[in-house]
């Protein structure tokens, strides 16, 4: 397979804050690949140092074999990138916003028209192609905004955050769009998301970022493997007793996690019985008992000691008291 892009001990610092952290992968052509993290985990950055519009602070990059830093025009040829912010200009029409692009990129006049048509059928606004677009919904906007991204045929496409809020049903409208993408045009698609689903559901290889490292890089399956077996959630005002009266062999792993204990086995439904009868015969108070199978949000939790909406409030939190103290 040929490598689409090839990131070496990729690093941006800004000031004493370490954003990305010496970050190595490979992507393959015609792969979609997530970047999965919380807000501020290092996601947008490595895209903007990828797309170009941040140099690394050390480290190295190539996209179809371009070097990020040595020659940004011709990485900027082969990509095509979607923002997680808006860019479209509101007060064009779909097909002007198009135009507007692929003049941009000197696509030949005859040319430029004939793949605005065939895109902005592919998204779905051909029939709205002259209504101005702040008069589209946030979800009309997404696949225009994707429509664009394709006009000058790149052989990758970033896209930052796609279906940030956006409605369920919106949402996995897109993700139909991407998948086709990536198998019908061999486009190689790299997204960063937080949205564990989004991630489990598009990316053939997902790398987990957390405080600007990769801290797990595999496929959904293998990622959500490496668990060590199906999931019981058991929340007790005496986690710490049920931490102790399961250290036995058949349990692969113990956490306890805000009130919770987090229990991993093989065939959990065949031990639920056996679980019950341990709690009870401890006499340990139990509020609620689930099992599930693994999801990429366990895998987070499993490696990090957090979820994701945990990593997002603490760095509010910390946003805040940054603010706070800019005012004194």
């Amino acid at each position: 397979m040929t490598v689409a892009i090839h990131a070496v001990n990729l690093t941006r610092r800004f000031g004493d804050l370490v954003a990305v952290d010496h970050i190595s992968f490979d992507i393959e052509q015609g792969e979609i690949f997530g970047l999965l993290g919380p807000n501020g985990a290092g996601k947008t950055t490595t895209l903007s140092m990828l797309s170009t519009m941040l140099e690394p602070t050390s480290g190295t990059a190539t996209v179809m074999g371009i070097d990020v830093t040595k020659d940004q025009d011709g990485v900027r040829k082969a990509i095509g990138i979607v923002f997680q912010d808006q860019s479209l200009d509101e007060e064009l029409t779909a097909w002007e916003n198009m135009d507007f692009h692929g003049r941009l990129y000197r696509i030949p006049k005859g040319t430029r028209e004939q793949r605005i048509d065939e895109l902005l059928k592919l998204v779905e606004l051909f029939d709205r192609r002259n209504d101005i677009v702040k008069t589209f919904s946030g979800g009309m906007r997404r696949r225009l905004e994707i429509a664009r991204g394709l006009l000058h045929h790149p052989a990758v496409l970033f896209l930052d955050e796609p279906t940030l809020g956006l409605d369920p049903q919106t949402r996995n409208h897109l993700w139909k769009y991407i998948e086709d993408l990536a198998q019908e045009k061999n486009i190689t698609i790299i997204l960063t998301t937080h949205y564990m689903e989004e991630a489990d559901r598009l990316c053939n290889r997902i790398a987990i970022i957390d405080h600007g490292k990769i801290i797990a890089l595999d496929t959904p399956a293998k990622l959500k493997d490496s668990i060590g077996g199906d999931v019981v959630t058991i929340k007790s005002p005496d986690t710490g007793k049920i931490a102790a009266a399961f250290a036995v062999p058949w349990i692969n792993r113990i956490e306890t996690h805000d009130g919770e204990v987090i229990l991993t086995l093989q065939n959990a439904e065949q031990h639920l019985s056996m679980i019950v009868t341990r709690l009870n015969d401890e006499q340990i108070p139990i509020t609620s008992i689930s099992v599930h199978k693994p999801t990429l949000e366990d895998v987070f939790l499993s490696f990090t000691g957090k979820t994701i909406r945990e990593e997002d409030i603490s760095r509010k939190d910390a946003m805040r008291m940054h603010f706070r103290m800019m005012r004194h």
